[in-house]
């Protein structure tokens, strides 16, 4: 009970420090004093994918007005060269109409993204009043967000995702989209509430360290202003 008082208290100083500074625009792919000073680091210089290897079509991917985009339909994944565990991640990206992709995070084995990593749900689902599991912003087949805050289309939108052993949280322009407690999810292709799921591995069991990643499934997708403070 004690840890559970502790972790409500210092989450919301967290979400609320960090959702500031990553908001602090002095610029595109660069930090400002405040956020250098509060620990976050660049993951993408906006000139070049240094830091960053494709899984898949090593041309699949480039650097384009200051962004990371997919060229190549279907050109796999797009992911960092560190690791990460506990983290605040900080992005701002846009798609085109139709788009399928993610973002993926703890991901362990760069050769199963699938079954090894979670993934953040990116699709061209802009509207839909009572979003799914498989909608913008879900965390992947496991669970819905709470409502839609995404943009449409060609717009930019803001996300923090922060990650800190069990707990995920998801923040989506402004909005808390995901709370979620990985340990309620105990078993295999289930979810807490009884639906399916086609993981291998219950979530509570899913790697907590790994590699953070864009995936390409169809459609184009730019990403910039991606940053990350160790927790």
């Amino acid at each position: 009970m004690a840890r559970r008082l502790i972790l409500k208290g210092i989450f919301p100083v967290i979400l609320i420090l960090g959702i500031t500074f990553a908001n602090a625009d002095k610029g595109d792919n660069r930090l400002t004093p405040a956020e250098k000073a509060a620990g976050w680091q660049l993951l993408f210089d906006g000139k070049s994918l240094k830091g960053w290897k494709a899984t898949g079509d090593p041309k699949g991917w480039a650097v384009q007005d200051a962004a990371i985009v997919n060229l190549v339909k279907g050109g796999g994944y797009l992911a960092t060269e560190e690791t990460f565990g506990n983290f605040q991640l900080a992005l701002d990206y846009k798609i085109e109409k139709g788009v399928n992709s993610g973002i993926f995070f703890r991901w362990a084995n760069l050769s199963d993204p699938v079954q090894t990593g979670i993934e953040m749900q990116i699709l061209d689902s802009y509207g839909n009043k009572e979003p799914s599991r498989h909608d913008n912003g879900a965390i992947y087949d496991v669970l819905a967000p709470k409502k839609e805050a995404s943009k449409p289309a060609g717009e930019w939108n803001h996300v923090v995702l922060t990650c800190k052993d069990n707990l995920i949280m998801v923040d989506m322009n402004g909005e808390r989209i995901i709370t979620m407690n990985l340990d309620r999810w105990t078993e295999a292709h289930k979810n807490p509430d009884g639906s399916a799921n086609k993981f291998d591995t219950p979530y509570k069991d899913m790697p907590r360290s790994g590699h953070i990643g864009i995936q390409d499934h169809g459609g184009k997708i730019w990403v910039k202003n991606i940053k990350i403070r160790p927790l």
